[in-house]
């Protein structure tokens, strides 16, 4: 389905996908590329998170106003995009351009950021010359005319020579880019400098870099990390300057091992209480925080850091998964009090009645059916009062 929103006089195409219940993770591609550049890596981290991607202007299926552009436009353009969506808090992740992209967001919204990820790219990129030379080359000669010298840059040699079918297939993308579009964004970086603003973030950042990549080497990717405080750099063996592309694994195991602590925060109270909100749902935990006495305040405390701040708050199963574990579970150990309670929760996580249904069967396999037997009259008993709240409401 193709999914399309206009902002700031621009229809852009994006991609959300992806259960609600996984944190957002929002991406912005390179110049001369479109949101399919990111198609590698997303099976990597699909057990994690949910996905936005879109075409900046002047690229893939979105608008392509005249040039030039300023890296501004294509700032307030995903500043827009999100804002339309009702989106609140994110991690970042830009490639090159889009890299300066997702900085400028940082910097402007900083409390829509949570975590930024910069891919191969800088708080400036190359001199102004540079791509003064390449705006007039490719107005005279075409996006063709430069591309086996892109291609060059983007992929290391060992990806050149092994996989000549998906070399094609990226330089067609980028030789078929929207001529105003490619050369409106060559002007937004040649105009760009965010060295003073990048110097401020306080994001939680990690910048990687490909060892072989020739647009954005690995010395400038490491000075941009020096500029922020709370950052990480890590390089990328056997890749270009499109890790997503040719090392998607690698990428993704370093993104996922930045993210982990900074997802478990360090205050693991809080962060339980958001979880355990999201879960039981507010009404549900303020009942339980009303009827808190000095007695049972620190089994609260203990249950509130320990399952929702620690293991419920951790990346490495979704909501929905460590719902369906949970009712198994509370029903193998007939506490029909917090199964049925989990059963109600799954309006939260995502796990539906027929998940749950095959959940219970599974569990009189191997728990026994007298257990999975009092688990379904429970279940039925719980959906009922659910449905019935359904047709009141």
């Amino acid at each position: 389905m193709i999914q399309t929103m206009t902002v700031n006089g621009v229809m852009l195409h994006y991609q959300l996908e992806g259960p609600q219940h996984l944190p957002l993770m929002v991406f912005s591609n390179s110049l001369g590329t479109d949101l399919r550049v990111w198609e590698p890596l997303l099976a990597f981290l699909a057990p994690h998170y949910r996905f936005l991607r879109y075409d900046k202007r002047g690229h893939g299926l979105s608008t392509c106003p005249p040039a030039p552009y300023q890296l501004n436009d294509h700032i307030n353009d995903l500043i827009g995009l999100l804002d339309a969506l009702n989106i609140e808090q994110v991690t970042l992740c830009g490639l090159s351009v889009g890299g300066m992209i997702v900085q400028g967001v940082a910097a402007q919204r900083p409390a829509l950021v949570s975590n930024l990820i910069l891919c191969d790219t800088a708080h400036k990129i190359g001199p102004a010359q540079g791509w003064e030379d390449r705006i007039n080359t490719v107005r005279e000669h075409g996006l063709e005319h430069i591309a086996d010298a892109v291609m060059e840059r983007w992929f290391a040699a060992e990806f050149r020579e092994q996989r000549p079918n998906d070399l094609i297939a990226w330089r067609n993308m980028m030789a078929r880019t929207p001529l105003e579009g490619y050369v409106g964004t060559c002007a937004a970086i040649r105009d760009a400098d965010l060295t003073d603003s990048t110097a401020k973030l306080t994001q939680p950042t990690l910048c990687v870099v490909g060892d072989q990549d020739g647009a954005t080497p690995p010395a400038l990717v490491e000075s941009t990390a020096a500029l922020i405080s709370n950052s990480q750099f890590v390089v990328i063996k056997g890749a270009g300057h499109l890790p997503s592309v040719e090392q998607p694994q690698q990428l993704a195991a370093a993104m996922l091992a930045f993210l982990q602590p900074h997802t478990l925060q360090s205050n693991r109270f809080a962060q339980g209480m958001k979880t355990r909100r999201s879960v039981l749902g507010n009404a549900h935990v303020d009942r339980a925080t009303a009827n808190k006495t000095e007695f049972d305040e620190p089994f609260q405390t203990f249950i509130t850091e320990g399952a929702w701040g620690s293991v419920w708050s951790r990346p490495g199963l979704s909501k929905r998964d460590r719902s369906l574990l949970t009712i198994a579970l509370m029903a193998a150990l007939h506490h029909e009090e917090e199964l049925a309670m989990h059963i109600r929760a799954t309006r939260n996580t995502g796990a539906s009645k027929q998940e749950v249904q095959e959940t219970l069967l599974h569990l009189a396999v191997y728990a026994g059916v007298p257990f999975s037997n009092v688990a379904f009259r429970i279940a039925k008993e719980v959906y009922n009062e659910l449905e019935s709240q359904e047709v009141q409401s």
